[in-house]
């Protein structure tokens, strides 16, 4: 399994104007091979902060993600936006660990 967890710094109004594709991004990429989990979130004290979080099954998964026509239309919206930085990182993991509660 890999985890995918990007932060993603947007000007003033971006999220507004990202929104439609937002929601086409994340339910399209649920429905992919692979995807157990995508959803992306903006923090509660700094709406300028978003946060994607990814689980995918494999790297050939996610890979394939990349080349889905809804991630080109998504990367032209993204293009369209004012993006301030974006910081992007995978991990693999392990199997998973019961949480207290949960």
């Amino acid at each position: 399994m890999l985890v995918v967890i990007a932060e993603v710094r947007v000007g003033e109004g971006a999220v507004e104007q990202l929104r439609e594709a937002i929601a086409t991004m994340e339910t399209e990429s649920r429905k992919e091979p692979g995807c157990h989990r995508y959803a992306f979130s903006t923090d509660i004290s700094d709406p300028t902060l978003v946060r994607i979080t990814e689980l995918w099954e494999s790297a050939d998964d996610l890979n394939a993600h990349f080349t889905m026509p809804h991630m080109a239309t998504f990367a032209a919206a993204m293009g369209s936006a004012e993006i301030l930085s974006m910081d992007v990182s995978a991990y693999e993991l392990g199997a998973p660990v019961p949480m207290p509660g949960g």
